[in-house]
């Protein structure tokens, strides 16, 4: 069988040759389960943002040029079969990378002053509040707003054009946050000589 057919074989591909790779890599200490979280951490963020940037860069400009289109497939093309798959692993792939964000910073015993903004951690705790503001928008604002706007749940036609204005704001921020959070995420590893990890 061809992995590459599947999108979930690929993955587990790729996870065991993530695997091989560690195991052949000739370190004294094999890695912690605070790395595994973090790596964990890292992938489900890559799924996040990816989609967010996705949503924002090419399937909103796609669908507004989907119903311009008289001759072509219509706006439901995307809304009725691509839309509410992307949606599914977007949401959850944000409460994925706030969970395991939130068990690494709770494994480096900083949870509390990175939320705290305390010195030590003051930066990660930046990006960890930008990530949290932004997993708010997901399953607060964007989530309700776009089930109703795709017709998943029942909506005037007044309900679905603000929907569709709270929803593209909503994921609008969350992109405009995405820059910074990454920034703190990134830069909290090397920031006046860098958390434990």
């Amino acid at each position: 069988m061809n992995p590459l057919k599947s999108p979930w074989a690929t993955t587990v591909v790729g996870i065991v040759l993530a695997l091989i790779i560690v195991a052949v890599i000739d370190s004294p200490v094999p890695p912690s389960t605070t790395e595994w979280t973090i790596w964990f951490h890292v992938v489900v963020g890559v799924m996040w943002i990816g989609l967010l940037y996705y949503f924002n860069f090419v399937q909103v400009p796609a669908q507004a040029e989907a119903m311009a289109d008289k001759d072509g497939p219509g706006p439901a093309a995307i809304g009725k079969y691509v839309a509410p798959k992307a949606l599914l692993y977007f949401r959850w792939a944000a409460l994925l990378t706030w969970l395991s964000g939130a068990a690494a910073l709770g494994k480096y015993g900083i949870f509390a002053d990175a939320f705290l903004l305390k010195q030590n951690a003051a930066v990660i705790g930046i990006g960890a509040w930008l990530g949290t503001i932004m997993l708010f928008n997901v399953w607060v604002l964007i989530w309700p707003n776009q089930k109703k706007v795709l017709g998943m749940v029942q909506a005037s036609d007044a309900e679905k054009a603000k929907a569709k204005t709270v929803a593209l704001y909503a994921s609008r921020t969350n992109t405009l946050l995405s820059l910074p959070m990454l920034l703190c995420m990134t830069a909290s590893h090397y920031h006046n000589g860098g958390l434990p990890f």
